[in-house]
């Protein structure tokens, strides 16, 4: 069992860092972010193989991948089926709760990219404001459309950016709420492979 437990956690960690890679070509998509930027070719590159096939079926709606957005989720839902099998408990998960494991995944994997991105722009935003290195360039990218609507309600104290903190507020509400509803109504033994 506990082999079973520890190659289950290996291959969490496989499924989830693919799942991080395709939801981050979502989120580029969904921020307009630059495409000839290197970082953005690179994600492109690697999910490219698959992601191209299935925007032939399902084409991107506007700024609305759902293709990788289709995609995340299922890799999610595989990586979640292959660590119940190794550990034994496959038998006591449907399908319809690793669907929704998966779906709490993915959003958790959204939450926290905006949580460390977020991080990443208030440290850079402090050492160095100016950065036009292509990873400093992307982070802004991905977190201004969210940063910006807060801002316009949030005005800033002499000088001082709050926004932030009220982003910190929502992505922890949501985590909570939202990915903590979903990974009940996914049920025990899916909910212990979610958060990997």
């Amino acid at each position: 069992m506990g082999m079973g437990a520890g190659l289950a956690s290996f291959v969490q960690l496989l499924f989830s860092m693919a799942t991080f890679i395709v939801v981050l070509r979502f989120l580029l998509h969904l921020s307009k972010a630059d495409y000839f930027n290197p970082i953005t070719q690179g994600v492109v590159k690697a999910t490219n193989p698959v992601i191209l096939p299935l925007q032939a079926i399902i084409k991107p709606q506007g700024r609305l991948d759902l293709a990788s957005l289709l995609f995340a989720l299922a890799i999610k839902a595989l990586g979640i089926a292959l660590a119940l099998y190794l550990t034994g408990l496959l038998a006591g998960a449907g399908i319809g709760n690793i669907l929704i494991g998966s779906v709490a995944g993915v959003v958790k994997t959204i939450l926290d990219l905006y949580f460390f991105m977020l991080i990443i722009s208030i440290v850079l935003s402090w050492v160095a404001p100016q950065a036009n290195h292509p990873g400093a360039v992307l982070v802004y990218q991905l977190t201004e459309p969210v940063m910006a609507p807060v801002r316009r309600i949030i005005p800033s104290l002499g000088g001082l950016d709050l926004s932030p903190i009220f982003v910190f507020l929502g992505i922890n509400l949501l985590s909570s709420l939202l990915v903590g509803t979903l990974a009940q109504l996914a049920g025990l033994p899916v909910a212990r492979f979610i958060g990997f």
